[in-house]
């Protein structure tokens, strides 16, 4: 299973939030990443690490500028 994601990707995370929504958009990258939700607008910000185990897949893949 290929876990590359990139900058405002939106992915689904294998528990949903409370809102019942499990897309979120990856709106910042770094050691840690935040993501908001795309129900809700709620954003948390969780560690590189945690991320990737908490991950299941990209659902939409943002466009690439090269």
């Amino acid at each position: 299973m290929d876990k590359a994601f990139h900058l405002h990707d939106v992915v689904e995370m294998k528990k949903p939030h409370p809102c019942g929504v499990n897309a979120w958009k990856i709106i910042r990258m770094g050691a840690d990443i935040r993501i908001k939700c795309e129900g809700c607008q709620h954003s948390v910000m969780i560690p590189r690490r945690d991320f990737v185990k908490k991950m299941k897949k990209v659902i939409v893949a943002a466009p690439q500028a090269d």
